[in-house]
């Protein structure tokens, strides 16, 4: 039994690996976050009403429609959000999804995780979190700015459950801004919408003298049968929306992000170790990892 799950957890990270045409080195996709869900995720594909590419066509989801059309009266909100100095980075250890995304200078403003909206944006943009929350498939959704000189890594978001929706706000047009999926450039522009998988090996810069304020909205993958769906909708609900991150003290931190708080001192440390001593870093890591597999071998 533990030699068939272990099997069945190295095919699911190989496929993971595998899947796309553009691939993080193999040591770093052992220890990426996508390895630990990829059975989960292998899971979703199987079962996704959408065969696996990278940029779907934003028309085959209707219901994001109305973003769209009100595109501009959500530009306002976001405007005035980034004159208040609200779309920001976080100053605590309490956004475990995006915090390596600060460092490189990308900032934002939360409208909802994977629940019910927050209080701060019902007070801040209370037209655009309306328009969020009257559409069902949106799990999660938040104002993004991309500042010039800006950019995010090269990286895989670990959950499948969901597609990556950009709508472009205020940007600078050019193709000097722009992410890349799986080896496609696509650069945003004011009005129009993009979508794409997240799980594929992604990355953004903005090289502009402009800066870039999109809509970035999670909406749930649409899978074959109800069962699936319904599997895909109670994870979003009970682990997904754990790792809230809040934009004011109002708002609610989810468990994960307040563990996240707590544990994050450790890896300040490893940080502290990689710079004085690379070698002795890469030992410690491994040396955990196998504890772990250990452990499990022996259980």
């Amino acid at each position: 039994m533990k030699l068939t799950i272990a099997l069945i957890y190295i095919a699911s990270i190989a496929y993971v690996h595998l899947r796309g045409r553009v691939r993080h080195k193999l040591g770093r996709q052992m220890s990426d976050h996508s390895s630990f869900l990829a059975p989960l995720n292998c899971f979703l594909y199987m079962f996704s009403k959408i065969p696996g590419k990278p940029y779907l066509n934003p028309a085959d989801f209707p219901d994001l429609s109305p973003l769209q059309t009100h595109w501009e009266d959500i530009r306002a909100e976001g405007q005035n959000l980034l004159k208040a100095g609200e779309i920001k980075r976080s100053k605590q250890y309490n956004d475990v999804g995006f915090n390596s995304f600060f460092k490189t200078g990308w900032k934002r403003f939360y409208l909802k995780w994977y629940g019910d909206s927050h209080p701060s944006a019902m007070k801040l943009c209370p037209r655009t979190t309306e328009l969020v929350q009257g559409i069902g498939s949106i799990k999660a959704a938040m104002f993004a700015e991309l500042p010039p000189g800006s950019k995010l890594v090269r990286h895989r978001d670990p959950y499948a459950g969901s597609y990556r929706y950009h709508l472009g706000l205020e940007t600078p047009n050019d193709a000097g801004c722009y992410i890349n999926v799986d080896g496609q450039n696509y650069h945003w522009r004011d009005g129009e919408a993009v979508m794409f998988d997240e799980t594929f090996i992604h990355y953004a810069q903005n090289t502009t003298q402009q800066n870039r304020i999109i809509l970035f909205c999670d909406v749930e993958r649409p899978m074959k049968y109800r069962w699936a769906a319904a599997f895909n909708g109670w994870f979003s609900r009970h682990v997904m929306s754990a790792a809230g991150s809040p934009n004011d003290e109002g708002d609610r931190t989810g468990g994960i992000n307040r563990l996240f708080n707590k544990i994050y001192k450790i890896r300040l440390r490893g940080k502290a170790l990689k710079k004085r001593n690379r070698k002795l870093y890469y030992l410690e890591k491994w040396a955990i990892f196998g504890g772990l597999l250990a452990v499990f071998v022996l259980i």
